[in-house]
């Protein structure tokens, strides 16, 4: 007879959860800090931006691809505009 396996038992980990932020709790973009260019960050606006998008057009589900490039176009032109000046 076959021996019974023992449950694996998960390690623990120290990850976080992230969530979306609430409409209006954090600043897209602050004008006083410096430009962050690492890809975690830049990923964050856009996700955020796209999440802003996704609301004011009533939270309508379908154009979720179309949000996220709206938000990914306009991160990237703020984010050159600011280098540039």
């Amino acid at each position: 007879m076959a021996k019974a396996k023992t449950p694996r038992v998960p390690k623990a980990t120290n990850n976080q959860v992230i969530t979306m932020p609430e409409a209006g709790s954090v600043s897209l973009i602050r004008k006083t800090s410096p430009v962050n260019n690492s890809p975690a960050d830049l990923e964050a606006k856009i996700r955020e931006r796209a999440y802003q998008l996704y609301q004011n057009r009533g939270s309508a589900p379908g154009l979720e691809i179309q949000d996220w490039l709206t938000a990914e176009r306009e991160i990237l032109a703020r984010q050159s505009h600011q280098q540039t000046a």
